[in-house]
């Protein structure tokens, strides 16, 4: 299959974070080196951590014993000898993508190297609360490794995103709107009692965000990334690192107030931009205009076959995206704005929006060079961006360095 991980340009971004300093020359940090590009040989490491040949040639033997690293001799150099070439060993190590939304479930089955092995998107509403959406995730990951051909003991992490605030620090949902049943639910645990591996679990709209700039924007450092479906949600990108926020819940401008408007959002307040502009709020306005229509979906394949009020509902849901983003352009100053989501599948209509009213409020300096695009990772971004959060805990120094231990 294709390698959806691997990102558009000339050169490819560290898989894994940045070394601390007490980290440095560890096996963590030079796995670190190697999947980055940095390092490519022995004495590419011993160059770049001042460690002695004897030293690296232990940590590396470490990696290569416990199945990380993969050295072999490409070919001969001018004076004879084999120059042996380092290498992420991805085939023993595998990770899984869970993308939840409002009406459907995607897993994606991927090697640590990008390569995505299967992939299977199902419609499924999330209102059927934990314990049925999260037990066919797991039935559709057991699928997909079969599918595969390998064994549930290649499995190495499992990432979710889920359409709700996330608390950073337990991955637990905190009272998300359009989640009944879902608050302080244990989804870490649910799938290491399945899999017996962790799970992280975040945003959804912060996965799309690392998908859409490690994946298409990799020199990007600046990014929001907007989704407008059933509801509307922004993942920050700053220096080039996903910003959650002290508690994870940054980037929750669907519940920003929209003028003087007093539609009652499902939050329990009024004039929010989700009640006012999301997908959902669209749909029981053409319903009640005489157009049936129950979801983002359907309001964007309204907009394609021609029907000119949903044509009308979306331009002007996209000019009140703009206006809030205007807000957000002026005060983070971000390089390029993605909207993803259902409706940015009509793009002419929502982005032209967008733009019309960002271009009039935001600053000339904030937008003189300002990229305002489509998502082109689409379906497949909050699935992607949590197999991305998987593999960036797996190759994690920290966690390398637990799992080979520190060589002497």
């Amino acid at each position: 299959m294709s390698s959806p991980l691997t990102p558009h340009g000339p050169t490819a971004p560290a898989l894994a974070p940045a070394p601390t300093a007490a980290s440095l020359g560890s096996p963590g940090h030079i796995l670190a080196l190697v999947t980055g590009g940095a390092a490519e040989t022995r004495a590419d490491v011993a160059r770049l951590t001042g460690l002695a040949r004897s030293t690296v040639s232990q940590r590396v033997e470490a990696l290569v014993a416990h199945g990380f690293l993969d050295e072999r001799a490409e070919s001969e150099s001018a004076g004879g000898r084999l120059p042996r070439r380092l290498s992420l060993r991805t085939r023993d190590h595998l990770v899984a993508g869970i993308g939840l939304g409002a009406t459907h479930c995607r897993v994606s089955l991927l090697d640590i190297g990008g390569e995505e092995l299967a992939t299977r998107e199902d419609p499924l509403l999330i209102t059927e609360g934990p314990d049925a959406v999260l037990d066919h995730a797991a039935r559709t990951l057991a699928r997909l490794l079969e599918e595969a051909g390998r064994p549930a003991s290649s499995l190495r992490a499992i990432g979710v995103g889920a359409p709700g605030p996330v608390e950073a620090r337990t991955g637990r949902l905190v009272d998300p709107p359009i989640m009944p049943g879902w608050h302080q639910y244990p989804i870490p645990r649910f799938f290491a009692d399945r899999f017996g591996v962790n799970a992280l679990v975040d945003n959804d709209v912060n996965m799309m965000a690392m998908a859409e700039q490690r994946l298409v924007f990799p020199h990007i450092g600046h990014l929001l990334f907007v989704k407008v479906g059933t509801g509307i949600g922004c993942g920050l990108i700053a220096d080039g690192r996903l910003h959650r926020g002290a508690q994870g819940s940054a980037g929750d401008i669907g519940h920003i107030r929209v003028g003087v408007d007093t539609t009652p959002c499902r939050c329990g307040n009024i004039g929010c931009l989700e009640a006012v502009a999301g997908g959902a709020a669209l749909a029981r306005r053409l319903t009640g205009s005489g157009t049936p229509a129950t979801s983002g979906g359907d309001v964007a394949a309204l907009v394609r076959s021609g029907n000119h009020e949903a044509v009308r509902m979306v331009r002007e849901a996209g000019r009140r995206v703009g206006d809030v983003l205007s807000g957000l352009i002026n005060f983070f100053n971000p390089e390029a704005v993605v909207l993803g989501g259902a409706l940015s599948s009509v793009r002419d209509q929502l982005i032209a929006g967008v733009r019309e009213a960002v271009y009039l409020r935001s600053h000339p300096l904030a937008t003189q060079h300002l990229l305002i695009e489509p998502s082109r990772t689409r379906g497949s971004a909050a699935a992607l961006g949590a197999a991305l959060l998987a593999t960036d805990h797996v190759l994690s120094p920290a966690r390398v360095d637990m799992v080979v231990g520190r060589a002497t």
